[in-house]
Protein backbone atom coordinates (compact mmCIF):
# COMPACT_ATOMS: atom_id res chain seq x y z
CA UNK A 1 0.00 0.00 0.00
CA UNK A 2 1.70 3.51 -0.97
CA UNK A 3 2.70 5.10 2.05
CA UNK A 4 0.08 8.24 0.82
CA UNK A 5 -2.75 6.47 1.94
CA UNK A 6 -1.33 4.72 5.93
CA UNK A 7 -2.67 5.85 8.68
CA UNK A 8 -5.56 7.81 6.62
CA UNK A 9 -7.53 8.59 9.60
CA UNK A 10 -4.78 10.02 11.54
CA UNK A 11 -3.04 13.40 11.53
CA UNK A 12 -0.28 14.19 13.83
CA UNK A 13 -1.01 17.94 14.48
CA UNK A 14 -4.66 16.75 15.61
CA UNK A 15 -3.53 14.59 17.99
CA UNK A 16 -2.99 17.74 20.63
CA UNK A 17 -6.20 19.11 19.91
CA UNK A 18 -8.08 15.98 20.82
CA UNK A 19 -7.00 16.34 24.29
CA UNK A 20 -7.71 20.27 24.19
CA UNK A 21 -10.95 19.51 23.87
CA UNK A 22 -11.62 16.57 25.53
CA UNK A 23 -9.98 19.04 28.72
CA UNK A 24 -12.87 22.19 27.78
CA UNK A 25 -15.80 19.15 28.37
CA UNK A 26 -14.04 18.34 31.66
CA UNK A 27 -13.86 22.20 32.76
CA UNK A 28 -17.31 22.32 31.38
CA UNK A 29 -18.73 20.01 33.81
CA UNK A 30 -16.50 20.23 37.01
CA UNK A 31 -18.32 23.40 37.78
CA UNK A 32 -21.43 21.92 36.89
CA UNK A 33 -21.42 18.64 39.65
CA UNK A 34 -19.68 21.06 42.22
CA UNK A 35 -22.70 23.61 42.12
CA UNK A 36 -25.11 20.40 41.90
CA UNK A 37 -23.08 19.06 45.42
CA UNK A 38 -22.99 22.27 47.20
CA UNK A 39 -18.72 22.17 46.76
CA UNK A 40 -17.11 25.73 45.49
CA UNK A 41 -17.11 26.58 41.71
CA UNK A 42 -16.35 28.94 38.97
CA UNK A 43 -18.17 28.98 36.13
CA UNK A 44 -18.37 32.99 35.29
CA UNK A 45 -15.55 32.54 33.28
CA UNK A 46 -15.95 31.98 28.95
CA UNK A 47 -13.97 28.87 28.59
CA UNK A 48 -15.54 27.35 31.11
CA UNK A 49 -19.08 26.91 29.54
CA UNK A 50 -17.67 26.04 25.91
CA UNK A 51 -18.09 22.58 26.53
CA UNK A 52 -20.65 22.14 24.30
CA UNK A 53 -18.89 23.74 21.58
CA UNK A 54 -15.60 21.91 22.44
CA UNK A 55 -17.92 18.75 21.40
CA UNK A 56 -19.03 20.27 18.30
CA UNK A 57 -15.19 20.80 17.63
CA UNK A 58 -14.89 16.93 17.90
CA UNK A 59 -18.01 16.93 15.59
CA UNK A 60 -16.34 18.89 12.40
CA UNK A 61 -12.61 16.68 13.57
CA UNK A 62 -14.56 13.31 12.98
CA UNK A 63 -16.14 14.64 9.76
CA UNK A 64 -13.25 16.11 8.53
CA UNK A 65 -10.54 12.63 9.26
CA UNK A 66 -13.68 10.22 8.71
CA UNK A 67 -14.90 11.44 4.98
CA UNK A 68 -10.80 12.46 3.63
CA UNK A 69 -10.33 8.79 4.49
CA UNK A 70 -13.35 7.25 2.14
CA UNK A 71 -12.80 9.85 -0.40
CA UNK A 72 -9.16 9.01 -0.44
CA UNK A 73 -10.35 4.80 -0.73
CA UNK A 74 -13.10 6.31 -3.34
CA UNK A 75 -10.38 7.71 -5.21
CA UNK A 76 -8.52 4.69 -5.73
CA UNK A 77 -11.83 2.50 -6.28
CA UNK A 78 -10.87 0.72 -2.82
CA UNK A 79 -13.58 1.88 -0.16
CA UNK A 80 -15.05 -1.10 1.64
CA UNK A 81 -18.13 -0.31 3.83
CA UNK A 82 -17.23 -4.03 5.58
CA UNK A 83 -13.88 -2.25 6.70
CA UNK A 84 -15.37 0.51 7.57
CA UNK A 85 -17.81 -0.29 9.88
CA UNK A 86 -15.09 -2.95 11.35
CA UNK A 87 -12.86 -0.26 11.83
CA UNK A 88 -15.43 2.09 13.62
CA UNK A 89 -16.73 -0.56 15.60
CA UNK A 90 -13.31 -1.97 17.15
CA UNK A 91 -12.49 1.80 18.00
CA UNK A 92 -15.88 3.01 19.52
CA UNK A 93 -17.68 -0.33 20.71
CA UNK A 94 -15.41 -1.45 23.57
CA UNK A 95 -15.19 1.83 25.57
CA UNK A 96 -18.46 2.65 24.44
CA UNK A 97 -20.04 -0.31 25.79
CA UNK A 98 -18.10 -0.39 29.31
CA UNK A 99 -19.40 2.82 30.06
CA UNK A 100 -22.42 1.69 29.46
CA UNK A 101 -22.42 -1.17 31.38
CA UNK A 102 -20.61 1.13 34.31
CA UNK A 103 -22.70 3.65 34.10
CA UNK A 104 -26.10 1.63 34.57
CA UNK A 105 -24.51 -0.12 37.94
CA UNK A 106 -23.33 2.78 38.97
CA UNK A 107 -26.23 4.53 38.97
CA UNK A 108 -28.60 1.57 39.63
CA UNK A 109 -26.59 -0.24 42.45
CA UNK A 110 -23.61 1.53 43.21
CA UNK A 111 -25.55 4.98 44.46
CA UNK A 112 -28.30 3.04 46.53
CA UNK A 113 -25.26 0.74 48.39
CA UNK A 114 -23.63 3.77 49.67
CA UNK A 115 -27.11 5.15 50.36
CA UNK A 116 -26.51 8.36 48.32
CA UNK A 117 -30.21 9.56 46.90
CA UNK A 118 -30.47 9.54 42.92
CA UNK A 119 -33.83 9.44 41.05
CA UNK A 120 -33.55 6.74 38.15
CA UNK A 121 -36.82 7.99 36.14
CA UNK A 122 -36.74 4.98 33.32
CA UNK A 123 -36.78 1.59 32.93
CA UNK A 124 -33.66 0.19 32.76
CA UNK A 125 -34.57 -1.97 30.19
CA UNK A 126 -35.66 1.37 28.37
CA UNK A 127 -32.11 2.77 29.26
CA UNK A 128 -30.69 -0.15 27.88
CA UNK A 129 -32.13 -0.38 24.50
CA UNK A 130 -31.52 3.21 24.09
CA UNK A 131 -27.98 3.31 24.96
CA UNK A 132 -27.33 -0.01 23.23
CA UNK A 133 -28.57 0.87 19.86
CA UNK A 134 -26.98 4.12 19.85
CA UNK A 135 -29.65 6.84 20.45
CA UNK A 136 -27.79 7.83 24.12
CA UNK A 137 -28.88 11.93 23.04
CA UNK A 138 -32.76 11.09 22.80
CA UNK A 139 -32.01 8.76 26.18
CA UNK A 140 -30.32 11.42 27.94
CA UNK A 141 -32.63 14.23 26.77
CA UNK A 142 -35.63 12.66 27.79
CA UNK A 143 -34.52 11.06 31.40
CA UNK A 144 -31.26 12.86 32.48
CA UNK A 145 -29.93 9.81 33.72
CA UNK A 146 -26.90 10.81 35.41
CA UNK A 147 -23.02 12.42 34.12
CA UNK A 148 -21.89 9.31 33.04
CA UNK A 149 -24.22 8.24 30.96
CA UNK A 150 -25.42 11.71 29.74
CA UNK A 151 -21.62 12.17 28.12
CA UNK A 152 -22.50 9.48 25.67
CA UNK A 153 -24.73 11.66 23.83
CA UNK A 154 -21.74 12.52 21.12
CA UNK A 155 -20.51 9.13 20.38
CA UNK A 156 -24.44 8.24 19.55
CA UNK A 157 -24.33 11.23 17.03
CA UNK A 158 -21.15 9.97 15.82
CA UNK A 159 -22.30 6.39 14.85
CA UNK A 160 -25.50 8.00 13.81
CA UNK A 161 -22.97 9.68 11.22
CA UNK A 162 -20.70 6.70 10.43
CA UNK A 163 -24.20 4.68 9.85
CA UNK A 164 -25.33 7.49 7.38
CA UNK A 165 -22.29 8.06 5.56
CA UNK A 166 -20.80 5.48 4.45
CA UNK A 167 -23.47 3.71 2.38
CA UNK A 168 -23.71 7.41 1.18
CA UNK A 169 -20.22 8.33 -0.41
CA UNK A 170 -19.91 4.37 -1.28
CA UNK A 171 -22.92 4.58 -3.96
CA UNK A 172 -22.11 8.20 -4.85
CA UNK A 173 -19.37 8.69 -8.28
CA UNK A 174 -16.30 10.03 -6.77
CA UNK A 175 -16.43 13.04 -8.90
CA UNK A 176 -20.02 13.79 -7.09
CA UNK A 177 -18.73 13.75 -3.39
CA UNK A 178 -18.00 17.54 -2.86
CA UNK A 179 -21.43 18.68 -5.30
CA UNK A 180 -23.58 15.82 -3.03
CA UNK A 181 -21.95 16.54 0.27
CA UNK A 182 -22.90 20.22 0.28
CA UNK A 183 -26.13 20.30 -1.27
CA UNK A 184 -26.82 17.63 1.80
CA UNK A 185 -25.17 19.96 4.00
CA UNK A 186 -27.13 22.96 2.86
CA UNK A 187 -30.41 21.88 2.85
CA UNK A 188 -29.98 19.77 6.25
CA UNK A 189 -28.54 23.18 7.83
CA UNK A 190 -31.68 25.05 6.27
CA UNK A 191 -34.24 22.26 8.45
CA UNK A 192 -32.56 22.06 10.83
CA UNK A 193 -33.28 25.87 11.94
CA UNK A 194 -36.71 25.80 10.92
CA UNK A 195 -39.53 25.80 13.60
CA UNK A 196 -41.27 22.63 12.71
CA UNK A 197 -38.12 20.57 13.14
CA UNK A 198 -37.75 21.26 17.15
CA UNK A 199 -37.14 17.57 17.40
CA UNK A 200 -33.66 18.04 15.76
CA UNK A 201 -32.48 20.47 18.06
CA UNK A 202 -33.94 18.74 21.29
CA UNK A 203 -32.07 16.07 20.57
CA UNK A 204 -28.96 17.81 19.28
CA UNK A 205 -28.84 15.74 15.38
CA UNK A 206 -25.86 18.21 14.60
CA UNK A 207 -25.18 16.28 11.44
CA UNK A 208 -24.35 19.50 9.30
CA UNK A 209 -21.37 19.71 11.50
CA UNK A 210 -19.50 16.60 10.56
CA UNK A 211 -20.42 16.94 7.52
CA UNK A 212 -19.02 20.27 6.65
CA UNK A 213 -15.64 18.88 8.54
CA UNK A 214 -16.15 16.80 5.34
CA UNK A 215 -16.31 19.37 2.29
CA UNK A 216 -13.16 20.91 3.96
CA UNK A 217 -11.31 17.85 3.63
CA UNK A 218 -12.43 17.53 0.19
CA UNK A 219 -11.90 20.91 -1.16
CA UNK A 220 -8.09 20.13 0.56
CA UNK A 221 -7.96 16.95 -1.48
CA UNK A 222 -9.04 18.89 -4.71
CA UNK A 223 -6.37 21.73 -3.39
CA UNK A 224 -8.95 24.43 -3.37
CA UNK A 225 -7.94 26.21 -0.54
CA UNK A 226 -4.28 26.63 -1.18
CA UNK A 227 -4.49 30.12 -0.96
CA UNK A 228 -4.64 29.83 2.96
CA UNK A 229 -1.58 28.33 3.03
CA UNK A 230 -0.10 31.10 0.64
CA UNK A 231 0.18 33.98 3.50
CA UNK A 232 0.42 33.73 7.57
CA UNK A 233 -2.34 36.00 7.86
CA UNK A 234 -4.78 33.54 7.48
CA UNK A 235 -3.74 30.63 9.72
CA UNK A 236 -2.81 33.41 12.06
CA UNK A 237 -6.63 34.92 11.42
CA UNK A 238 -8.26 31.79 11.83
CA UNK A 239 -6.36 30.69 15.23
CA UNK A 240 -7.37 33.94 16.84
CA UNK A 241 -10.69 33.37 15.94
CA UNK A 242 -11.03 30.27 17.31
CA UNK A 243 -9.05 31.61 20.55
CA UNK A 244 -11.47 34.52 21.15
CA UNK A 245 -14.64 32.33 20.63
CA UNK A 246 -13.25 29.84 23.51
CA UNK A 247 -12.18 32.52 25.70
CA UNK A 248 -14.97 35.43 24.75
CA UNK A 249 -18.47 36.05 23.90
CA UNK A 250 -17.66 38.00 21.22
CA UNK A 251 -18.95 35.30 18.67
CA UNK A 252 -21.76 33.84 20.56
CA UNK A 253 -24.50 35.33 18.63
CA UNK A 254 -28.04 35.19 19.55
CA UNK A 255 -29.87 34.18 16.58
CA UNK A 256 -29.46 30.05 16.60
CA UNK A 257 -28.74 29.57 12.75
CA UNK A 258 -25.78 32.69 12.65
CA UNK A 259 -24.16 30.99 15.69
CA UNK A 260 -24.07 27.61 14.23
CA UNK A 261 -23.11 28.70 10.78
CA UNK A 262 -20.10 30.83 11.95
CA UNK A 263 -19.28 27.65 14.36
CA UNK A 264 -18.88 25.35 11.36
CA UNK A 265 -16.87 27.28 9.27
CA UNK A 266 -14.55 28.61 11.63
CA UNK A 267 -14.19 24.98 13.31
CA UNK A 268 -13.56 23.60 9.54
CA UNK A 269 -11.35 26.25 8.82
CA UNK A 270 -8.62 25.97 12.03
CA UNK A 271 -8.92 21.97 11.54
CA UNK A 272 -7.60 22.74 8.58
CA UNK A 273 -5.10 25.05 9.35
CA UNK A 274 -3.91 22.66 11.95
CA UNK A 275 -3.08 19.48 9.17
CA UNK A 276 -2.21 21.81 6.68
CA UNK A 277 -0.45 24.76 6.31
CA UNK A 278 3.20 25.98 4.68
CA UNK A 279 4.61 27.08 7.92
CA UNK A 280 6.17 24.04 8.79
CA UNK A 281 4.93 23.87 12.56
CA UNK A 282 3.98 20.51 14.07
CA UNK A 283 3.87 19.70 17.82
CA UNK A 284 6.06 16.83 18.44
CA UNK A 285 6.12 16.57 22.37
CA UNK A 286 5.51 12.92 22.95
CA UNK A 287 3.49 13.71 26.38
CA UNK A 288 1.02 15.70 24.50
CA UNK A 289 1.05 13.34 21.67
CA UNK A 290 -0.03 10.75 23.75
CA UNK A 291 -2.65 12.44 25.47
CA UNK A 292 -4.15 13.18 22.38
CA UNK A 293 -4.02 9.63 21.76
CA UNK A 294 -6.34 8.46 25.00
CA UNK A 295 -8.57 11.29 24.51
CA UNK A 296 -11.12 9.55 23.49
CA UNK A 297 -10.58 7.80 27.11
CA UNK A 298 -10.10 11.00 28.70
CA UNK A 299 -13.74 12.33 27.25
CA UNK A 300 -15.38 8.98 28.42
CA UNK A 301 -13.54 8.70 31.96
CA UNK A 302 -14.31 12.02 33.16
CA UNK A 303 -17.36 11.59 34.75
CA UNK A 304 -16.44 8.85 36.53
CA UNK A 305 -13.21 10.61 38.05
CA UNK A 306 -14.89 13.42 38.77
CA UNK A 307 -17.62 11.43 40.56
CA UNK A 308 -15.16 10.09 42.76
CA UNK A 309 -13.20 13.24 43.41
CA UNK A 310 -16.67 14.90 44.37
CA UNK A 311 -17.47 11.92 47.02
CA UNK A 312 -13.92 12.26 48.65
CA UNK A 313 -14.18 16.17 48.28
CA UNK A 314 -17.69 16.00 50.81
CA UNK A 315 -16.28 14.27 53.01
CA UNK A 316 -12.93 16.37 53.21
CA UNK A 317 -15.14 19.44 53.86
CA UNK A 318 -16.88 18.21 56.68
CA UNK A 319 -13.51 18.67 58.75
CA UNK A 320 -12.71 21.95 57.52
CA UNK A 321 -9.45 22.04 56.06
CA UNK A 322 -8.99 24.06 53.13
CA UNK A 323 -10.73 27.17 52.19
CA UNK A 324 -12.96 27.67 48.72
CA UNK A 325 -10.16 28.25 46.48
CA UNK A 326 -7.71 25.22 47.53
CA UNK A 327 -10.98 22.93 47.33
CA UNK A 328 -11.62 24.23 43.98
CA UNK A 329 -7.77 23.77 42.52
CA UNK A 330 -7.85 19.94 44.29
CA UNK A 331 -11.26 19.63 42.56
CA UNK A 332 -9.65 20.23 39.20
CA UNK A 333 -6.32 18.92 39.62
CA UNK A 334 -7.72 15.41 40.98
CA UNK A 335 -9.96 15.15 38.29
CA UNK A 336 -7.79 15.88 35.61
CA UNK A 337 -4.71 13.12 37.16
CA UNK A 338 -7.26 10.71 37.90
CA UNK A 339 -8.87 10.68 34.74
CA UNK A 340 -5.91 10.74 32.44
CA UNK A 341 -4.85 8.06 34.39
CA UNK A 342 -7.70 6.16 34.19
CA UNK A 343 -6.85 7.14 30.21
CA UNK A 344 -3.93 5.55 29.91
CA UNK A 345 -4.64 2.76 31.60
CA UNK A 346 -7.69 1.86 29.53
CA UNK A 347 -5.69 2.80 26.47
CA UNK A 348 -2.86 0.68 27.32
CA UNK A 349 -4.43 -2.37 28.48
CA UNK A 350 -7.96 -2.91 27.26
CA UNK A 351 -8.20 -0.36 24.08
CA UNK A 352 -4.53 -1.54 22.87
CA UNK A 353 -6.05 -5.39 22.45
CA UNK A 354 -8.90 -3.52 19.98
CA UNK A 355 -6.59 -1.13 18.01
CA UNK A 356 -4.65 -3.86 16.57
CA UNK A 357 -7.73 -5.96 15.50
CA UNK A 358 -8.56 -2.78 13.67
CA UNK A 359 -5.04 -2.77 11.65
CA UNK A 360 -6.63 -6.05 9.58
CA UNK A 361 -9.05 -3.96 8.16
CA UNK A 362 -6.97 -0.98 6.64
Amino acid sequence: MSSKFLNLDRLPNLDPLRFILASLVMVFHIPQLSKNQGLPYVFDIPVFQRGTEAVYMFFVLSGFLIIRLIYRYKQREAFSIRKFYMRRILRIFPLYYLIVIFGFVFYWTILPILGIPFENNYSLGEGVLMTTFFIPNVFGKLYAPGGILEVLWSIGIEEQFYLMIAPLLFFIRKNSVLLVLSVLTLVYFIVYHLSSFEVLRTYKFVYFLLFSGGIVAILEEKQKLEFLKYYTIFPVLISLATLLYFTTDLFMFNERWMRNAFTMVLFGLFIHTLAHNNLGKAIKNRFLNHLGHISYGIYMYHVIALNLVVFLMLKIQKLEIFNETITILLIYILTFAITILLAHLSYKYFETYFLKLKTKFR
